[in-house]
């Protein structure tokens, strides 16, 4: 006979349904997220040509940001009571944000990362309708900083392109 495996109720006036709606929606964005920091931190490795160290050290602070961010989205899909995702391929199947082919331009890096870091913004803002039906405040604390820093930084990515 084997022993069913208990997990504890979770109790935080969310329904179970509205966590798991949540959750599916802060998946993606943690995919968004991860694959994001991904591509940033190729194409520091990879970045080439006069602007060298400016987008060198650019990209490390942003990779090193997202880094932060993925650790913040999973650990609030845990409070939740739900599983976060954390394979490449789960990530693939629910990311919004194509991998780069080959190694593109230093211009071709930048125009990529200005629509990620949009996509990004874009998951986030999918997912606010259920926090509020939901009165989820820390998870849509979570998703107004997320925004507001993608938001900036796409911002600055895409004043290096005019």
């Amino acid at each position: 006979m084997s022993k069913k495996e208990v997990r504890p109720h979770v109790n935080i006036g969310i329904s179970h349904s509205d966590r798991e709606d949540i959750a599916a929606g802060l998946s993606r964005l943690l995919a968004d997220t991860y694959t994001l920091y991904l591509k940033t931190h190729n194409f520091h490795w990879n970045v080439t040509g006069p602007m060298f160290i400016t987008l060198h050290l650019m990209f490390e602070a942003q990779y090193n940001e997202l880094s932060l961010a993925v650790d913040a989205i999973a650990e609030r899909v845990r409070a939740l009571g739900v599983y976060a995702p954390g394979s490449y391929k789960a990530f693939a199947k629910l990311s919004s944000i194509a991998d780069a082919d080959g190694v593109p331009t230093a211009g071709e890096m930048i125009r990529q990362l200005v629509e990620g870091q949009e996509a990004v913004v874009r998951t986030a803002r999918e997912i606010f309708p259920l926090t509020d039906a939901a009165n989820d405040e820390p998870t849509a604390d979570l998703l107004t900083q997320r925004m507001r820093t993608h938001e900036k930084t796409a911002w600055m990515l895409r004043s290096m392109l005019e």
